[in-house]
């Protein structure tokens, strides 16, 4: 037998009612504060993660499926959306009909991490990308959109985090001072990050080795260095929150994984899910567009882990599968033919409906009725059908009656809408 591939997960019929209850929500809400859906290709330039993400971070490093594409350039299955929005934005010239863009996109992407709970190869995101807006209520508006989302999708035990990173005028100072405290431990920190401390400080805070965190315990905090703008940046938006009553938590370890952000960075946080604690998370990354080639333009965005957020529902508020709203149970061939037609009828009428053509007596068909828990029964034989009639029953009262067959379609609209 063929198995899945290591690190890829088959997202199996009894969860998909919880992705799609979570991406309804998303939806409805990003909706609601003007974002437009996008539909991007799983496919890009290599040079596009590399000049986005940085050459020295883990993700293009170790983590990127890569391989040769036609004219001896390098193709890469995304490993996240950011950069994809940003180089549509540049590409299909958007900005130039409003540097304002709203823009969301759903879908998986794809990185060789090692396997372990709640971190597949392939994932999914919702991702949210706002162009066009420095304004620090905006930063304000997407985390209180977010913490909106998890409370209407009943999420419980979540926190929101957010830091400063900084601008490229104040963070040099930062990162040197805390090169320097690096340097001075180096030799409690892990081998990736003897490595990171030279090429990538930063990311060094993120780290979630035991040692490590011990020596970053007591690592400088950007706040502290920040810049007049950046300072006044962020009082904004700690202060827009507070007026939201949005509750966070001021995490000066908090960095995100990508060299292209800057000022605002957010997380929203569960204690449900272990190392894999993070379910959403995003920030600020003002030069981006410009360095894909695009005019200057501020932009901020977050993403959600689609796969970590329907873990944490599937534990909390499991939803509902799919029931049918009625089933066909017809003895005898001439039953069969009608029956089908009559399934046509009431599916296309938006009616879920299921039909069994195996044949089998009535008592197993009442049997797979009750276990697809279907709401109603048309039961049908040769008999009835000469009389002109089926019988409908109420499998959670058990009541049934007969129902002249021209009137059945009318007849089961009318008893589902009084059900419902």
């Amino acid at each position: 037998m063929i198995q899945l591939v290591r690190g890829f997960k088959d997202i199996l019929p009894d969860e998909i009612q919880t992705w799609k209850h979570i991406e309804k929500r998303a939806v409805a809400i990003l909706e609601a504060f003007g974002f437009r859906e996008i539909r991007l290709p799983l496919l890009e330039k290599t040079e596009l993660f590399k000049r986005s993400i940085g050459e020295y971070t883990d993700i293009v490093e170790k983590e990127m499926y890569t391989f040769p594409g036609s004219r001896e350039e390098l193709l890469t299955l995304r490993p996240e959306a950011t950069a994809s929005v940003v180089r549509a934005y540049i590409q299909q010239h958007m900005y130039a009909v409003d540097p304002v863009q709203k823009l969301f996109t759903i879908g998986p992407m794809f990185r060789k991490e090692r396997p372990q709970k709640g971190r597949y190869r392939q994932f999914y995101q919702i991702n949210a990308e706002v162009f066009g807006i420095a304004s620090p209520l905006i930063d304000a508006q997407l985390i209180v959109m977010l913490w909106a989302l998890f409370q209407q999708l009943e999420v419980a035990g979540l926190t929101v985090h957010i830091n400063s990173l900084g601008c490229p005028k104040c963070r040099p100072a930062f990162k040197q001072a805390l090169s320097d405290m690096l340097q001075a431990n180096a030799g409690d920190l892990c081998a990736d990050c003897q490595r990171r401390m030279r090429t990538n400080p930063l990311r060094v805070l993120d780290c979630k080795v035991p040692s490590c965190r011990k020596v970053i315990v007591n690592a400088p905090s950007m706040v502290d260095f920040l810049c007049e703008d950046c300072a006044r940046h962020f009082n904004t938006v700690t202060s827009s929150l507070e007026k939201q009553k949005v509750p966070y938590i001021l995490n000066h370890r908090l960095v995100r994984g990508l060299d292209y952000y800057c000022r605002t960075a957010f997380e929203i946080q569960t204690t449900e899910l272990g190392a894999q604690n993070a379910v959403a998370g995003g920030g600020r990354y003002d030069g981006l567009v410009e360095i894909l080639g695009g005019p200057s333009q501020p932009a901020i965005g977050f993403a959600i882990g689609l796969d970590r957020l329907a873990d944490l529902l599937k534990q909390s508020k499991p939803q509902k599968e799919s029931v049918p709203d009625v089933f066909i149970a017809c003895i005898g061939e001439t039953a069969q033919q009608q029956a089908f037609t009559w399934s046509c009828t009431l599916s296309l009428s938006g009616i879920k409906t299921e039909i069994d053509f195996t044949g089998k007596s009535l008592k197993a068909l009442m049997k797979r009725a009750d276990r697809l828990s279907a709401r109603f029964v048309l039961i049908a034989g040769d008999q009835e059908l000469k009389d002109g009639s089926v019988v409908v029953r109420n499998m959670e009262t058990k009541e049934q009656m007969p129902v002249p067959i021209e009137e059945m379609l009318d007849h089961i609209q009318q008893i589902l809408a009084t059900a419902s």
